[in-house]
Protein backbone atom coordinates (compact mmCIF):
# COMPACT_ATOMS: atom_id res chain seq x y z
CA UNK A 1 0.00 0.00 0.00
CA UNK A 2 1.20 3.83 -1.01
CA UNK A 3 0.17 6.43 1.30
CA UNK A 4 -3.26 8.12 1.58
CA UNK A 5 -4.39 11.14 3.32
CA UNK A 6 -7.63 12.81 3.06
CA UNK A 7 -7.42 16.25 0.99
CA UNK A 8 -9.39 18.69 1.96
CA UNK A 9 -9.26 20.44 -1.54
CA UNK A 10 -10.78 17.15 -2.74
CA UNK A 11 -13.00 15.91 0.46
CA UNK A 12 -11.53 12.58 -0.47
CA UNK A 13 -8.21 10.41 0.69
CA UNK A 14 -6.15 10.65 -1.94
CA UNK A 15 -2.68 8.70 -2.93
CA UNK A 16 -0.07 10.64 -2.18
CA UNK A 17 1.81 11.74 -5.17
CA UNK A 18 4.48 14.52 -4.70
CA UNK A 19 5.52 16.64 -7.72
CA UNK A 20 9.16 15.58 -7.52
CA UNK A 21 9.44 11.56 -6.49
CA UNK A 22 11.41 11.30 -3.61
CA UNK A 23 10.89 14.60 -2.23
CA UNK A 24 8.25 16.87 -0.34
CA UNK A 25 8.09 20.24 0.57
CA UNK A 26 5.26 20.81 3.83
CA UNK A 27 4.32 23.91 5.12
CA UNK A 28 2.48 24.15 8.60
CA UNK A 29 1.31 27.08 9.71
CA UNK A 30 3.24 27.69 12.57
CA UNK A 31 1.82 29.94 16.28
CA UNK A 32 0.73 33.56 16.24
CA UNK A 33 3.09 34.70 19.20
CA UNK A 34 1.15 37.18 21.55
CA UNK A 35 1.08 34.67 24.31
CA UNK A 36 1.64 31.18 24.85
CA UNK A 37 0.72 28.77 22.52
CA UNK A 38 -2.29 26.49 23.86
CA UNK A 39 -2.41 22.83 23.75
CA UNK A 40 -4.86 22.78 21.02
CA UNK A 41 -2.42 24.66 18.87
CA UNK A 42 0.50 21.72 19.86
CA UNK A 43 -2.94 19.29 18.96
CA UNK A 44 -2.13 20.42 15.16
CA UNK A 45 1.46 20.81 15.25
CA UNK A 46 1.56 17.11 16.85
CA UNK A 47 -0.62 15.41 13.77
CA UNK A 48 2.11 17.99 11.41
CA UNK A 49 5.08 16.04 13.38
CA UNK A 50 3.49 12.64 12.91
CA UNK A 51 3.00 13.30 9.06
CA UNK A 52 6.45 15.01 8.49
CA UNK A 53 8.27 12.14 10.84
CA UNK A 54 6.05 9.33 8.49
CA UNK A 55 7.09 10.88 5.13
CA UNK A 56 11.11 10.62 6.45
CA UNK A 57 10.53 7.29 7.64
CA UNK A 58 8.68 6.18 4.44
CA UNK A 59 11.85 7.39 2.34
CA UNK A 60 11.11 11.17 1.63
CA UNK A 61 13.46 13.99 1.73
CA UNK A 62 11.32 16.34 3.67
CA UNK A 63 11.71 20.17 3.46
CA UNK A 64 9.82 21.42 6.63
CA UNK A 65 8.34 24.98 6.29
CA UNK A 66 6.41 26.62 9.53
CA UNK A 67 6.52 30.15 10.18
CA UNK A 68 5.88 32.95 12.97
CA UNK A 69 3.29 35.27 12.89
CA UNK A 70 4.83 38.46 14.72
CA UNK A 71 3.09 41.12 12.98
CA UNK A 72 -1.11 41.08 12.67
CA UNK A 73 -4.31 42.23 14.76
CA UNK A 74 -2.95 40.39 18.00
CA UNK A 75 0.26 41.24 18.12
CA UNK A 76 0.36 44.48 17.64
CA UNK A 77 -2.68 45.09 20.16
CA UNK A 78 -0.66 42.94 22.72
CA UNK A 79 2.59 45.00 22.40
CA UNK A 80 0.75 48.18 22.53
CA UNK A 81 -1.56 47.17 25.66
CA UNK A 82 1.95 46.18 27.41
CA UNK A 83 3.94 49.55 25.97
CA UNK A 84 6.52 48.09 24.40
CA UNK A 85 7.60 47.40 21.12
CA UNK A 86 6.72 44.86 18.76
CA UNK A 87 9.43 42.92 19.07
CA UNK A 88 10.12 43.04 22.67
CA UNK A 89 7.45 42.27 23.05
CA UNK A 90 6.81 38.98 20.24
CA UNK A 91 10.49 37.54 21.51
CA UNK A 92 9.30 36.08 24.86
CA UNK A 93 6.41 34.13 23.61
CA UNK A 94 8.78 32.76 20.48
CA UNK A 95 11.13 31.57 22.58
CA UNK A 96 8.91 29.75 24.33
CA UNK A 97 6.70 28.44 21.48
CA UNK A 98 10.46 26.69 20.73
CA UNK A 99 10.44 25.39 24.45
CA UNK A 100 7.22 23.94 24.31
CA UNK A 101 7.92 22.70 21.51
CA UNK A 102 10.91 20.77 22.32
CA UNK A 103 9.59 19.43 25.19
CA UNK A 104 6.67 17.94 23.53
CA UNK A 105 9.37 16.23 21.57
CA UNK A 106 8.10 18.22 18.05
CA UNK A 107 10.71 18.26 15.13
CA UNK A 108 11.73 21.72 14.50
CA UNK A 109 11.36 22.89 10.72
CA UNK A 110 14.16 23.51 8.47
CA UNK A 111 13.15 26.72 8.23
CA UNK A 112 11.19 28.87 11.22
CA UNK A 113 10.47 32.44 8.72
CA UNK A 114 9.17 35.47 10.73
CA UNK A 115 6.82 37.50 8.76
CA UNK A 116 8.41 40.39 10.04
CA UNK A 117 11.34 38.96 7.91
CA UNK A 118 9.51 38.77 4.81
CA UNK A 119 7.68 42.09 4.24
CA UNK A 120 10.08 43.00 0.77
CA UNK A 121 8.79 39.38 -0.37
CA UNK A 122 4.78 40.35 0.61
CA UNK A 123 5.52 43.89 -0.90
CA UNK A 124 6.72 42.15 -4.31
CA UNK A 125 4.01 40.20 -4.22
CA UNK A 126 1.28 42.50 -3.28
CA UNK A 127 2.83 44.91 -6.07
CA UNK A 128 2.56 42.27 -8.90
CA UNK A 129 -1.04 41.75 -7.72
CA UNK A 130 -1.88 45.52 -8.14
CA UNK A 131 -0.43 45.45 -11.65
CA UNK A 132 -2.21 42.54 -12.49
CA UNK A 133 -5.80 44.06 -11.50
CA UNK A 134 -6.75 41.46 -9.35
CA UNK A 135 -5.99 43.78 -6.51
CA UNK A 136 -6.35 47.60 -5.71
CA UNK A 137 -6.21 50.72 -2.98
CA UNK A 138 -9.19 51.22 -1.10
CA UNK A 139 -10.48 54.90 -0.21
CA UNK A 140 -8.96 53.90 3.00
CA UNK A 141 -5.29 53.83 1.65
CA UNK A 142 -5.32 50.07 2.08
CA UNK A 143 -4.62 47.62 -0.56
CA UNK A 144 -7.44 44.61 -1.03
CA UNK A 145 -7.70 41.38 -3.11
CA UNK A 146 -10.70 41.07 -5.52
CA UNK A 147 -12.29 38.30 -5.21
CA UNK A 148 -14.36 38.66 -8.24
CA UNK A 149 -11.04 38.83 -10.01
CA UNK A 150 -10.67 34.98 -8.85
CA UNK A 151 -13.18 32.76 -10.46
CA UNK A 152 -11.61 29.74 -7.78
CA UNK A 153 -12.16 31.40 -4.80
CA UNK A 154 -13.69 29.22 -2.52
CA UNK A 155 -13.15 25.66 -3.72
CA UNK A 156 -11.25 24.71 -0.43
CA UNK A 157 -13.63 25.86 1.81
CA UNK A 158 -16.58 24.88 -1.14
CA UNK A 159 -18.10 28.30 -0.48
CA UNK A 160 -21.16 28.96 -2.76
CA UNK A 161 -19.76 31.82 -4.89
CA UNK A 162 -22.82 33.18 -5.78
CA UNK A 163 -23.56 34.34 -1.61
CA UNK A 164 -19.95 35.65 -1.89
CA UNK A 165 -20.43 39.57 -1.19
CA UNK A 166 -17.20 41.24 -3.57
CA UNK A 167 -16.53 44.48 -4.13
CA UNK A 168 -14.87 47.67 -2.69
CA UNK A 169 -18.26 48.47 -0.93
CA UNK A 170 -18.08 44.89 0.85
CA UNK A 171 -14.98 44.80 2.13
CA UNK A 172 -12.92 43.50 5.36
CA UNK A 173 -9.80 44.92 7.10
CA UNK A 174 -9.56 42.19 9.66
CA UNK A 175 -7.38 39.27 9.82
CA UNK A 176 -9.84 37.00 10.98
CA UNK A 177 -13.56 36.85 10.10
CA UNK A 178 -16.39 34.84 10.24
CA UNK A 179 -17.39 32.09 7.15
CA UNK A 180 -20.10 34.56 6.05
CA UNK A 181 -17.85 37.70 5.55
CA UNK A 182 -16.28 36.24 2.50
CA UNK A 183 -15.56 39.98 0.50
CA UNK A 184 -12.64 41.38 -0.42
CA UNK A 185 -9.97 40.98 2.05
CA UNK A 186 -7.11 43.13 2.59
CA UNK A 187 -3.27 42.83 1.59
CA UNK A 188 -1.66 45.50 2.97
CA UNK A 189 -2.90 48.22 5.59
CA UNK A 190 -2.73 51.64 5.70
CA UNK A 191 -0.74 52.70 9.01
CA UNK A 192 -2.76 53.84 11.79
CA UNK A 193 -0.45 55.55 14.75
CA UNK A 194 -1.16 52.25 16.73
CA UNK A 195 1.12 50.55 14.25
CA UNK A 196 3.60 53.28 14.46
CA UNK A 197 3.89 53.18 18.04
CA UNK A 198 4.98 49.98 18.39
CA UNK A 199 7.12 49.92 15.23
CA UNK A 200 4.81 47.86 13.34
CA UNK A 201 4.53 50.04 9.88
CA UNK A 202 6.86 49.81 7.11
CA UNK A 203 7.94 52.19 3.49
CA UNK A 204 5.80 50.69 0.10
CA UNK A 205 5.33 52.19 -3.46
CA UNK A 206 1.39 51.41 -2.61
CA UNK A 207 1.91 53.38 0.82
CA UNK A 208 3.52 52.79 4.10
CA UNK A 209 1.30 50.39 6.54
CA UNK A 210 1.78 46.78 7.42
CA UNK A 211 0.85 43.18 5.72
CA UNK A 212 -2.35 41.43 6.20
CA UNK A 213 -1.87 37.94 7.82
CA UNK A 214 -2.78 35.92 5.01
CA UNK A 215 -0.31 37.29 2.76
CA UNK A 216 2.67 37.17 5.05
CA UNK A 217 2.42 32.74 4.32
CA UNK A 218 2.04 32.74 0.87
CA UNK A 219 5.04 35.27 0.54
CA UNK A 220 7.01 33.21 2.83
CA UNK A 221 6.19 29.87 1.79
CA UNK A 222 6.70 30.80 -2.55
CA UNK A 223 9.85 33.05 -0.77
CA UNK A 224 11.67 29.65 0.36
CA UNK A 225 10.42 26.99 -1.63
CA UNK A 226 11.62 29.12 -4.98
CA UNK A 227 15.20 28.87 -3.07
CA UNK A 228 15.01 25.52 -2.32
CA UNK A 229 13.23 23.27 -4.49
CA UNK A 230 12.79 25.70 -7.88
CA UNK A 231 8.88 25.44 -7.93
CA UNK A 232 5.83 27.59 -6.79
CA UNK A 233 3.49 24.75 -5.22
CA UNK A 234 3.82 22.86 -2.38
CA UNK A 235 3.56 19.18 -1.95
CA UNK A 236 1.60 19.88 1.21
CA UNK A 237 0.09 22.43 3.52
CA UNK A 238 -1.18 21.64 6.83
CA UNK A 239 -2.94 23.57 9.22
CA UNK A 240 -6.37 23.63 12.25
CA UNK A 241 -9.59 23.43 10.66
CA UNK A 242 -9.93 26.55 11.90
CA UNK A 243 -7.76 27.84 9.19
CA UNK A 244 -9.68 26.52 5.94
CA UNK A 245 -11.29 29.60 5.70
CA UNK A 246 -10.44 32.68 5.86
CA UNK A 247 -6.87 31.87 6.23
CA UNK A 248 -6.14 28.96 3.49
CA UNK A 249 -8.78 30.60 0.98
CA UNK A 250 -7.11 33.43 0.63
CA UNK A 251 -3.55 32.53 0.50
CA UNK A 252 -4.45 30.27 -2.36
CA UNK A 253 -6.32 33.04 -4.24
CA UNK A 254 -3.25 35.79 -3.62
CA UNK A 255 -0.80 33.28 -4.08
CA UNK A 256 -2.42 31.61 -7.63
CA UNK A 257 -2.97 35.01 -9.10
CA UNK A 258 0.71 35.85 -8.46
CA UNK A 259 1.99 32.52 -9.82
CA UNK A 260 -0.60 32.07 -12.36
CA UNK A 261 -0.13 28.05 -11.04
CA UNK A 262 -3.42 26.38 -10.69
CA UNK A 263 -2.47 25.17 -7.23
CA UNK A 264 -0.96 26.81 -4.08
CA UNK A 265 -0.41 23.33 -2.71
CA UNK A 266 -1.72 19.89 -3.77
CA UNK A 267 -2.44 17.83 -0.71
CA UNK A 268 -4.33 20.49 1.97
CA UNK A 269 -4.43 18.46 5.40
CA UNK A 270 -6.40 20.09 8.62
CA UNK A 271 -6.34 18.80 12.13
CA UNK A 272 -9.88 19.11 14.19
CA UNK A 273 -10.23 20.76 17.01
CA UNK A 274 -8.83 19.87 21.32
CA UNK A 275 -11.71 20.39 23.77
CA UNK A 276 -11.04 21.03 27.35
CA UNK A 277 -13.35 18.93 29.13
CA UNK A 278 -15.66 18.54 26.58
CA UNK A 279 -15.66 22.40 26.12
CA UNK A 280 -13.60 24.53 23.11
CA UNK A 281 -11.13 26.07 24.62
CA UNK A 282 -12.12 29.40 25.25
CA UNK A 283 -10.57 32.76 27.21
CA UNK A 284 -14.36 33.78 27.79
CA UNK A 285 -15.36 30.04 29.68
CA UNK A 286 -11.59 30.02 31.28
CA UNK A 287 -10.43 26.90 29.95
CA UNK A 288 -7.31 27.86 27.88
CA UNK A 289 -4.22 25.15 28.50
CA UNK A 290 -1.01 26.07 27.72
CA UNK A 291 1.68 23.18 27.10
CA UNK A 292 3.88 24.97 30.17
CA UNK A 293 0.37 24.66 32.36
CA UNK A 294 1.27 20.82 31.65
CA UNK A 295 4.57 20.96 32.06
CA UNK A 296 4.52 22.90 35.03
CA UNK A 297 2.03 20.60 36.42
CA UNK A 298 4.28 17.64 35.86
CA UNK A 299 2.45 15.80 33.06
CA UNK A 300 5.55 13.70 31.09
CA UNK A 301 5.45 15.05 27.85
CA UNK A 302 5.30 10.96 26.62
CA UNK A 303 1.90 11.04 28.12
CA UNK A 304 0.69 14.15 25.76
CA UNK A 305 1.83 12.57 22.90
CA UNK A 306 0.09 9.10 23.52
CA UNK A 307 -2.97 11.01 24.57
CA UNK A 308 -3.29 12.55 21.44
CA UNK A 309 -2.25 9.92 19.11
CA UNK A 310 -4.91 7.38 20.58
CA UNK A 311 -7.28 10.00 18.76
CA UNK A 312 -7.24 10.21 14.86
CA UNK A 313 -5.98 13.92 13.63
CA UNK A 314 -9.25 14.45 12.03
CA UNK A 315 -11.45 13.91 15.05
CA UNK A 316 -12.23 16.28 17.75
CA UNK A 317 -10.49 15.51 21.11
CA UNK A 318 -11.68 15.97 24.61
CA UNK A 319 -8.77 16.77 26.83
CA UNK A 320 -9.65 15.70 30.61
CA UNK A 321 -7.80 14.57 34.00
CA UNK A 322 -9.01 10.98 33.66
CA UNK A 323 -7.71 11.10 30.13
CA UNK A 324 -3.93 12.38 31.20
CA UNK A 325 -3.65 10.12 33.94
CA UNK A 326 -4.41 7.03 32.00
CA UNK A 327 -1.92 8.29 29.29
CA UNK A 328 0.62 8.52 31.83
CA UNK A 329 -0.20 5.05 32.92
CA UNK A 330 -0.12 3.65 29.47
CA UNK A 331 3.16 5.13 28.55
CA UNK A 332 4.84 4.92 31.71
CA UNK A 333 4.09 0.48 30.22
CA UNK A 334 5.45 1.17 27.50
CA UNK A 335 8.59 3.05 28.75
CA UNK A 336 8.86 -0.03 31.46
CA UNK A 337 8.66 -2.53 28.27
CA UNK A 338 11.41 -0.65 26.45
CA UNK A 339 13.72 -0.84 29.61
CA UNK A 340 13.02 -4.83 29.88
CA UNK A 341 13.58 -5.46 26.03
CA UNK A 342 16.11 -3.81 26.03
CA UNK A 343 17.58 -5.47 29.32
CA UNK A 344 17.12 -8.78 27.61
CA UNK A 345 19.57 -7.87 24.52
CA UNK A 346 21.38 -10.79 23.04
CA UNK A 347 22.72 -11.57 19.52
CA UNK A 348 19.61 -12.99 18.13
CA UNK A 349 15.79 -12.34 18.47
CA UNK A 350 13.98 -15.67 19.22
CA UNK A 351 11.25 -16.39 16.69
CA UNK A 352 8.28 -15.40 18.75
CA UNK A 353 9.97 -12.00 19.25
CA UNK A 354 11.09 -11.88 15.76
CA UNK A 355 7.29 -12.61 14.91
CA UNK A 356 6.16 -10.06 16.40
CA UNK A 357 8.39 -7.25 15.74
CA UNK A 358 7.48 -7.43 11.69
CA UNK A 359 3.65 -7.83 12.86
CA UNK A 360 4.78 -4.36 14.80
CA UNK A 361 6.32 -3.14 11.76
CA UNK A 362 3.09 -4.49 9.05
CA UNK A 363 0.95 -3.08 11.19
CA UNK A 364 2.59 0.09 12.18
CA UNK A 365 3.14 0.70 7.96
CA UNK A 366 -0.80 -0.01 7.00
CA UNK A 367 -2.27 2.22 9.63
CA UNK A 368 0.16 5.38 8.98
CA UNK A 369 -0.14 4.95 5.34
CA UNK A 370 -3.97 4.86 6.06
CA UNK A 371 -3.97 8.97 6.67
CA UNK A 372 -1.92 8.67 9.38
CA UNK A 373 -4.54 6.32 11.72
CA UNK A 374 -2.06 6.79 15.15
CA UNK A 375 -5.02 4.75 17.17
CA UNK A 376 -4.44 2.11 14.76
CA UNK A 377 -0.74 2.16 15.08
CA UNK A 378 -0.94 2.78 18.76
CA UNK A 379 -2.96 -0.13 19.55
CA UNK A 380 -0.39 -2.23 17.43
CA UNK A 381 2.32 -0.83 20.10
CA UNK A 382 0.43 -2.05 23.06
CA UNK A 383 -0.22 -5.54 21.35
CA UNK A 384 3.92 -5.64 20.45
CA UNK A 385 4.32 -5.07 24.37
CA UNK A 386 2.45 -7.76 25.17
CA UNK A 387 3.38 -10.09 22.89
CA UNK A 388 7.00 -8.97 24.19
CA UNK A 389 6.47 -9.51 27.44
CA UNK A 390 4.74 -13.13 26.90
CA UNK A 391 7.91 -14.20 25.11
CA UNK A 392 10.21 -12.71 27.69
CA UNK A 393 8.21 -14.19 30.19
CA UNK A 394 9.14 -17.43 28.55
CA UNK A 395 12.45 -16.95 28.60
CA UNK A 396 13.46 -15.60 25.21
CA UNK A 397 15.48 -13.04 24.36
CA UNK A 398 15.19 -9.83 22.52
CA UNK A 399 17.57 -9.06 19.28
CA UNK A 400 18.33 -6.54 16.67
CA UNK A 401 14.96 -6.94 15.13
CA UNK A 402 12.73 -6.68 17.81
CA UNK A 403 14.78 -3.20 19.45
CA UNK A 404 14.69 -1.86 15.14
CA UNK A 405 10.70 -2.33 15.53
CA UNK A 406 10.40 -0.81 19.18
CA UNK A 407 12.93 2.05 17.74
CA UNK A 408 10.34 2.48 14.56
CA UNK A 409 7.68 3.11 17.13
CA UNK A 410 9.39 5.08 19.08
CA UNK A 411 10.73 7.24 16.06
CA UNK A 412 7.30 7.73 14.42
CA UNK A 413 5.40 8.36 17.39
CA UNK A 414 7.85 9.61 19.60
CA UNK A 415 6.06 7.85 23.20
CA UNK A 416 8.99 7.45 24.88
CA UNK A 417 12.54 9.34 25.01
CA UNK A 418 14.95 7.21 23.62
CA UNK A 419 17.15 5.45 26.14
CA UNK A 420 15.19 6.25 29.33
CA UNK A 421 11.54 4.82 30.66
CA UNK A 422 8.95 7.07 31.02
CA UNK A 423 8.35 9.02 34.37
CA UNK A 424 5.50 8.30 36.86
CA UNK A 425 6.07 4.67 36.65
CA UNK A 426 3.29 2.04 38.14
CA UNK A 427 3.64 -1.08 40.53
CA UNK A 428 7.49 -2.26 41.60
CA UNK A 429 8.60 -0.98 38.15
CA UNK A 430 12.01 0.83 38.20
CA UNK A 431 12.54 4.17 36.79
CA UNK A 432 15.26 5.75 35.00
CA UNK A 433 16.47 9.79 35.86
CA UNK A 434 16.47 11.43 32.45
CA UNK A 435 19.25 13.58 33.28
CA UNK A 436 21.57 10.66 34.51
CA UNK A 437 20.51 7.62 33.09
CA UNK A 438 20.65 6.40 36.22
CA UNK A 439 18.57 3.45 37.47
CA UNK A 440 16.22 3.36 40.32
CA UNK A 441 14.23 1.05 41.91
CA UNK A 442 11.61 1.21 45.01
CA UNK A 443 14.77 0.96 47.44
CA UNK A 444 17.79 3.04 47.73
CA UNK A 445 20.31 1.61 45.65
CA UNK A 446 22.46 -0.58 48.08
CA UNK A 447 25.43 0.55 49.37
CA UNK A 448 24.74 3.85 48.34
CA UNK A 449 26.23 6.90 49.85
CA UNK A 450 24.14 9.38 51.80
CA UNK A 451 24.43 11.63 48.04
CA UNK A 452 23.08 8.88 45.87
CA UNK A 453 20.13 8.47 48.80
CA UNK A 454 19.35 11.78 48.10
CA UNK A 455 19.54 11.71 44.13
CA UNK A 456 17.47 8.42 44.48
CA UNK A 457 14.64 10.37 47.08
CA UNK A 458 14.80 13.80 45.10
CA UNK A 459 14.28 11.24 41.58
CA UNK A 460 10.97 9.63 43.77
CA UNK A 461 9.80 13.22 44.49
CA UNK A 462 9.40 14.35 41.10
CA UNK A 463 7.85 11.25 40.27
CA UNK A 464 5.15 12.31 43.09
CA UNK A 465 4.70 15.62 41.59
CA UNK A 466 4.01 14.18 38.37
CA UNK A 467 1.34 11.48 39.29
CA UNK A 468 -0.36 14.95 41.31
CA UNK A 469 0.04 16.67 38.14
CA UNK A 470 -2.51 14.64 36.63
CA UNK A 471 -4.29 13.73 39.56
CA UNK A 472 -3.14 10.06 39.77
CA UNK A 473 -2.96 10.92 44.02
CA UNK A 474 -3.20 7.06 44.83
CA UNK A 475 0.17 7.10 42.90
CA UNK A 476 1.73 10.55 44.48
CA UNK A 477 0.45 9.02 48.06
CA UNK A 478 2.25 5.11 47.36
CA UNK A 479 5.54 7.35 46.32
CA UNK A 480 5.06 9.19 49.57
CA UNK A 481 4.88 6.21 51.74
CA UNK A 482 7.63 4.42 50.03
CA UNK A 483 10.07 7.80 50.49
CA UNK A 484 8.76 8.22 54.25
CA UNK A 485 9.40 4.05 55.04
CA UNK A 486 12.71 5.21 53.31
CA UNK A 487 13.49 7.84 55.85
CA UNK A 488 13.09 10.53 53.40
CA UNK A 489 10.32 13.42 53.37
CA UNK A 490 9.04 15.70 50.50
CA UNK A 491 8.51 19.34 51.14
CA UNK A 492 6.61 21.21 48.42
CA UNK A 493 7.61 24.67 48.16
CA UNK A 494 5.24 27.45 47.20
CA UNK A 495 6.95 28.31 44.34
CA UNK A 496 6.80 24.61 42.37
CA UNK A 497 10.21 23.62 44.06
CA UNK A 498 11.02 20.27 45.32
CA UNK A 499 12.94 19.39 48.38
CA UNK A 500 13.68 16.02 50.36
CA UNK A 501 15.04 16.16 53.60
CA UNK A 502 16.40 13.08 55.53
CA UNK A 503 14.05 12.00 59.08
CA UNK A 504 14.09 9.29 60.90
CA UNK A 505 13.23 5.71 59.02
CA UNK A 506 10.44 4.35 59.86
CA UNK A 507 10.54 0.93 62.01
Amino acid sequence: MSLRLYNTLTRRVDSFEPLEPGRVSLYTCGPTVYNYAHIGNFRTFLFEDLLRRWLQTSGYDVFHIMNLTDVDDRTIAAAREKGVSLRNHVDPFARAFEEDRDWLRILPAHEQPRATEYIAAMIRLIGNLLEKGVAYRGEDGSVYFSIAQFPLYGRLSRLDRRELRAGASERVSSDEYAKEDARDFVLWKAAKPEDEAVGAAWDAPFGRGRPGWHIECSAMALELIRKRVGSDVLDIHAGGVDLIFPHHEDEIAQSCAYTGREHFARYWLHGEFLNIRGEKMSKRFGNITTARDLREDGVDPGAVRLLIFQTHYRQRLDLTDEGLAAAQRASSRLGEFQKRLTDSRSGSDSPRLSEAAERLRRDLTEALDDDLNAPRAVAAMFTFMNEGHAALDGGERSGPIALSAWELAEDVLGVTSRGTVINVPTGAAASVAPETGATYGETPPPGSNEELEKAWALHWAVQRKQAKGVRDYAEADRIRTLLRDAGWEVRDGKDGSIEVVRVRRAS
